[in-house]
C-alpha cells in the first residue's frame, strides 16, 4: 500500500510533465522544433497567473517596472483566462520573430534557438524577480482522501484528470477537425499542404499558439504544488522529452498519459532510494526519464519523425584550418603577455578563458565537425574533475599522470554517452545527452554517497617539484598555471586543426552532413562516432582536470547540466564549427575574459548570460557560423581570388585509366532470388541475373518499378532476401561500407554531397573503400580521378558552389576513388543537358574501358540505349525483358510498359 501511496505522489509532476510533453508535440509536428523553450513559457505563464492573483501585471521586459497594479486580485478563472491568452500571445511572438524565419533551417539549428529562448525567458526571470519561492494560492480542493491505510491529497487527482482530458480533447480536434487535417497535411508535406490550398505558416503558428497556451496551463496548475523558482521548472524539460518520445512526437494523448507515468515512477523510486540501505540516497528519479528515452530509442532505434519542408539550409561550414603554426606561436606571445600585464580577478578572467576554450573545443569536435549534438561536454569535464581528486589525493598519482587518467576515465564515459548514437541520431542525441547530463549531476556530482557535501579537494599539480598550481591569497592567480593551461590550449587546439585536415576528419563531416551517403564512400560510420565521442570527452576531460585544478576544490556548481546549456549556446554563439570559434567561446564564457571585462564596465552579473542568449538567437537567425563565420567567409574569399589570378591557364590532361586489369569473369556480379518487401507491399520481387566484368548494364523501367531499391538492396541500404555475390565472394553479411571495400562503389540519385567540404576532400572520403587493397598512394588515385573527369580546375572549391552537372560528376568521381569492381550509377545524367549528357557517356566508357564494371540506372533512354551493352528492363518488381540494346527496343512487353504502345512507336 505504501508503494501505491507514492505512485499516486507522483501524479502531481507527472501531470505538468504530461502537459509539457503535449506542448512538445504540438509544436514539433507542425513546425519541427524541439522546442527546449517550452518549460520556459510554463514558468513565465506561473508567474504571471501568480502575480494576477495578486492584483499585478508581470512585466519582464528589462526597463519597465516589475509589474503594475490593475486592482484588486483577480479570482481563478479571469486570471487563468488573462494568463492563457499571454502565453498564446507569447507563442506567437516567438514563433513570429524566430522561427519562422528558421523554418528552413536545419532541426539542429532550431532547437538551439529554443534553447536560447529558454536561457533567455528563466535568465530574465531569476533577475528581475530573484529565486525566492513565490506562495500561489490552490487551484483545485486539498481534502485528503483516505481509502483504509491509503492518504493521497485530492489536488493531484484533479490536476492529473485535468491534463488527460485536455489531451483527450486536442486528440479528437487533431483527429476530427480540419485544423488536424491541415496539420498533419503540412507536417507530411509542404509542398502538398500548399497545393492544398492550406497555408503551413499560418497552422504552425496556430499550433505555437495552442502548444503554448497549453504549457501555460501546466504552468498554472502546478505553482501550488511545486514551489515556483526558476530553476525548478527548467528541469522539467527532462522528463517532458522523455515523454514525448515515448508518444513518438505525435500521439498528443499518449504523451500525456507517458508523462503521468513517468512523475509516477520518479516518486516512487525517491520512496525506495530513501528506505533501502543498499541503494543511492540521491539521483534515481532522474535516471527514469533517461532509461525510458534509452529503451525507446535504442531499442526502436528510429529517428524522430521529419517535417516535410520546401527547401532545407546546411550548418554552417566547417574551414579548413591554414596556417595553423604562425596563429599558434601568435596567439602564444599575445596571451603571455597577456598572462603578465593583466592582474588579478583580470587574470583569473584569462585563465578561465584558456580552459573553457580547451572544453569548448571538444564541443567543436564532437557537434561541429561530426554533427552529434552533445549537451553533455560541461558534464563530461566535470567528471574527468571528480576522478582526479581520488587520484592525486587517495592513489597519490603525480601530475601529469593523473590528469591524464582523469581525462581516459571521461573518454571512456564519452565512449558509453555515444554509444546511444550508433543507432539513433539528430535531435535524438541531443535529447539523449541532456538526459544523461541531468542524470550524472543527480546521481554522481549532487550524491553524498560519492562526494562530500564540501567537494572534492584537488591537489596541487607538481612537475619534479616545481609548483604548477594557481596559488592562493597573495599569490593568486599565478602566471605557472596560466601558461599551463595556455600549453594545454595550444596542443588541443593544435591536435583539432589537424584532425580536422585529416582523413578522419573528411569521414566525420561526411557523417554530418550524410550519414547514408558516408557509408556508401566507405566510411565505417560506427567506428568514426564512437572515435569522435572519445576524443571529444578526452579533450572535455582535459580542460575539466584543469578547472578542477583552478578551483582547486570542486562541487557540482561548476559542471551542472544547465551550464553545461549555456556553454553549448555560447559555443554555437561564436562558431561551432571552427578552432577559432571554439577559442572564442572559452572567452566568452561565463567567468571569461570577456565576461570580467562587461562585468567590471556595466556590472551585467546574470544578464550577461540574457544578453549572450539573445545574440544566440540571432546568430542562429542571420549567420548559423557564429560571429567568426564573417570572418572566415572574407578570408575564404579573399584566397580563392588570389588563387585565381596566380593559376597558370593549362590545357585539359589525358584521361588516366583507373584499373589495369581486362575484362573479367562472365559473373562478375552474380545476383539470386533478391526480393525487398516494406509490410505487404513488394519492392522487388524475386530478382535474379549477372553481370559481366568489363561491361556497362543498364536497368530501366517507370517509375516505381523498383530500380533504386534493387541498388540499395544490392549495395546494402535495404534490407532483402536472396543473395549478392561479388567476384566469387558473398555480401550478405556486409554492411553498406564494407561492400564498398569489398570493391562495390554507389552514388545515389540525390547526389548527397558534402557541401562543407571542398570538392577534393569529398573525393577523398571515398579513398576509405580501398582501405587494405589500395593499389596506389591517395595522391595518386585522386590525380587519376580528377583526369578521368576533368575535375582538377575544381579540387579546392567547396561541393555547394557547383552545378548541377559538376556535382554530378564529383559524385561519381567519389565513388570511383576507391577503385571498385561494379560501380552501382543512380540517375548519373540528372540534371544534365544533352552536350552533358553525351560527354558524360564518353566518360563512362573510359572508365568501363579500364575495367569498371557498371551499373546504371537512368530515364536518360537516348544515353541508356546507346552507352549500355545491355539493358534489363524492371516492372512493379519484376524483370521483365533482358537484352541488348536492340533487343529491349523490340521488345513489346517493354514497349508497353515503358517506352511506348509499340515498337515502332518506341523506335520513332
Amino acid at each position: 500500500m505504501t508503494h501505491l501511496v507514492f505512485l499516486l505522489l507522483g501524479l502531481g509532476n507527472g501531470a505538468v510533465f504530461g502537459a509539457l510533453a503535449l506542448a512538445l508535440v504540438l509544436t514539433y509536428r507542425s513546425s519541427g522544433v524541439l522546442n527546449f523553450g517550452t518549460s520556459a513559457i510554463a514558468l513565465h505563464a506561473a508567474y504571471v497567473y501568480a502575480f494576477l492573483r495578486q492584483g499585478k501585471l508581470l512585466l519582464l521586459v528589462p526597463g519597465l517596472p516589475v509589474s503594475v497594479d490593475i486592482g484588486d486580485p483577480l479570482s481563478f478563472i479571469p486570471a487563468l483566462i488573462v494568463t492563457l491568452v499571454v502565453s498564446s500571445l507569447f507563442g506567437l511572438v516567438l514563433y513570429v520573430l524566430i522561427f519562422r524565419p528558421l523554418r528552413t533551417a536545419p532541426p539542429v539549428a532550431k532547437a538551439v534557438a529554443a534553447l536560447g529562448v529558454s536561457l533567455v525567458v528563466s535568465g530574465i526571470v531569476a533577475e528581475r524577480l530573484g529565486t525566492t519561492p513565490v506562495a500561489v494560492k490552490p487551484i483545485f480542493p486539498t481534502e485528503l482522501w483516505k481509502f483504509g491505510t491509503l492518504r493521497m491529497s485530492s489536488d493531484r487527482i484533479y490536476f492529473a484528470l485535468t491534463i488527460l482530458v485536455v489531451a483527450a480533447l486536442l486528440g479528437l480536434v487533431f483527429r476530427y477537425t480540419r485544423f488536424g487535417l491541415a496539420t498533419r497535411a503540412s507536417a507530411e508535406s509542404e509542398r502538398g499542404a500548399y497545393l492544398s490550398g492550406v497555408s503551413p505558416d499560418r497552422v504552425a503558428a496556430y499550433n505555437w499558439m495552442l502548444s503554448s497556451a497549453i504549457a501555460g496551463l501546466s504552468g498554472i496548475l502546478i505553482a501550488p504544488i511545486v514551489p515556483l523558482v526558476p530553476l525548478a521548472y527548467t528541469l522539467f524539460i527532462v522528463p517532458a522529452l522523455a515523454a514525448a518520445i515515448l508518444a513518438r512526437f505525435q500521439l498528443v494523448f499518449v504523451a500525456a498519459a507517458a508523462g503521468l507515468v513517468i512523475g509516477m515512477l520518479q516518486s516512487e523510486t525517491q520512496y525506495l532510494q530513501t528506505h533501502l540501505s543498499w541503494l543511492p540516497k540521491s539521483g534515481l528519479p532522474e535516471l527514469v526519464p533517461l532509461v525510458l528515452i534509452l529503451l525507446v530509442l535504442v531499442v526502436r532505434a528510429r529517428p524522430l519523425p521529419t517535417r516535410g519542408a520546401l527547401i532545407l539550409r546546411t550548418l554552417g561550414r566547417a574551414p579548413r584550418p591554414r596556417l595553423v603554426i604562425p596563429m599558434a606561436v601568435l596567439g602564444v606571445i599575445v596571451v603571455v603577455a597577456a598572462l603578465f600585464v593583466l592582474q588579478d580577478r583580470f587574470r583569473a578572467g584569462l585563465i578561465v578563458s584558456l580552459i573553457m576554450a580547451i572544453i569548448a573545443l571538444s564541443v567543436v569536435v564532437v557537434s561541429g565537425y561530426a554533427g552529434q549534438l552533445s549537451l553533455a561536454q560541461l558534464t563530461l569535464a566535470g567528471a574527468a574533475g571528480f576522478v582526479l581528486g581520488p587520484l592525486g589525493n587517495d592513489l597519490h598519482l603525480p601530475f601529469p599522470l593523473a590528469p591524464l587518467l582523469a581525462a581516459v576515465a571521461a573518454a571512456v564515459l564519452g565512449v558509453v554517452i555515444g554509444l546511444p548514437a550508433l543507432r539513433i541520431r539528430g535531435l535524438t542525441v541531443a535529447v539523449v545527452t541532456l538526459a544523461l547530463a541531468f542524470a550524472l549531476e543527480a546521481f554522481w556530482f549532487r550524491n553524498l554517497d560519492f562526494v562530500s557535501s564540501s567537494g572534492v579537494a584537488i591537489p596541487e599539480p607538481e612537475l619534479f617539484g616545481w609548483d604548477l598550481g594557481i596559488g592562493a591569497g597573495l599569490a593568486y592567480p599565478r602566471v605557472t598555471f596560466g601558461i599551463l593551461c595556455l600549453l594545454v590550449l595550444v596542443v588541443v587546439a593544435m591536435g583539432v586543426a589537424w584532425l580536422r585536415r585529416s582523413g578522419l576528419g573528411s569521414q566525420m563531416l561526411a557523417i554530418r552532413a550524410n550519414e547514408r551517403a558516408a557509408a556508401a564512400a566507405g566510411v565505417n560510420v560506427v567506428r568514426v562516432k564512437i572515435v569522435v565521442f572519445a576524443i571529444a570527452a578526452f579533450i572535455a576531460g582535459l580542460g575539466g582536470a584543469l578547472l578542477a585544478y583552478q578551483q582547486r576544490t570542486i562541487t557540482y556548481d561548476a559542471f551542472s547540466a544547465v551550464s553545461g546549456l549555456s556553454l553549448f549556446a555560447t559555443v554555437y554563439l561564436a562558431g561551432i564549427t571552427s578552432i577559432s570559434g571554439g577559442i572564442l567561446a572559452g572567452f566568452c564564457a561565463t567567468g571569461g575574459l570577456v565576461f570580467i571585462i562587461v562585468d567590471e564596465v556595466v556590472g551585467t552579473g546574470g544578464w550577461y548570460v540574457v544578453v549572450s542568449s539573445v545574440l544566440l538567437i540571432l546568430t542562429v537567425i542571420m549567420n548559423p557560423e557564429g560571429i567568426v563565420g564573417p570572418a572566415h567567409q572574407k578570408l575564404a574569399a579573399v584566397r580563392a581570388k588570389r588563387e585565381t589570378a596566380v593559376a597558370p591557364v593549362e590545357s585539359p590532361p589525358e584521361p588516366v585509366p583507373l584499373r589495369s586489369e581486362k575484362p573479367g569473369r562472365a559473373d562478375l556480379l552474380s545476383v539470386r532470388g533478391l526480393g525487398v518487401h516494406y509490410g505487404g507491399v513488394v519492392a522487388v520481387d524475386d530478382v535474379t541475373f549477372d553481370v559481366a566484368g568489363g561491361t556497362i548494364v543498364g536497368l530501366i523501367g517507370p517509375n516505381g518499378a523498383g530500380k533504386t531499391t534493387l541498388l540499395d538492396a544490392v549495395s546494402g541500404f535495404a534490407e532483402h532476401t536472396g543473395t549478392v555475390v561479388l567476384d566469387g565472394r558473398s555480401l550478405e553479411d556486409l554492411a553498406p561500407h564494407e561492400r564498398v571495400r569489398a570493391g562495390l562503389g554507389r552514388t545515389f540519385q540525390a547526389l548527397e554531397l558534402y557541401d562543407d567540404l571542398s570538392v577534393e576532400e569529398n573525393v577523398a572520403v571515398g579513398l576509405t573503400a580501398s582501405h587494405g587493397r589500395r593499389e596506389r598512394p591517395p595522391e595518386e588515385a585522386l590525380r587519376r580521378v580528377f583526369s578521368l573527369l576533368d575535375l582538377a580546375s575544381l579540387r579546392t572549391r567547396p561541393a555547394g558552389e557547383l552545378s548541377q552537372g559538376q556535382r554530378q560528376l564529383v559524385s561519381i568521381a567519389r565513388a570511383l576513388v576507391g577503385q571498385p569492381r561494379v560501380l552501382l550509377l543512380d540517375e548519373p545524367a540528372g540534371g544534365l543537358d544533352t552536350a552533358e549528357s553525351t560527354w558524360l557517356g564518353e566518360r563512362l566508357k573510359v572508365i568501363r574501358d579500364s575495367g569498371v564494371t557498371i551499373i546504371m540506372v537512368d530515364h536518360d533512354m537516348g544515353l541508356v540505349l546507346s552507352l549500355c551493352d545491355e539493358v534489363r528492363v524492371l516492372n512493379f518488381g519484376k524483370v521483365i525483358a533482358a537484352g541488348t540494346p536492340a533487343e529491349i527496343r523490340a521488345d513489346r512487353e517493354v514497349a508497353a510498359a515503358y517506352l511506348g504502345s509499340t515498337p515502332e512507336a518506341a523506335t520513332a
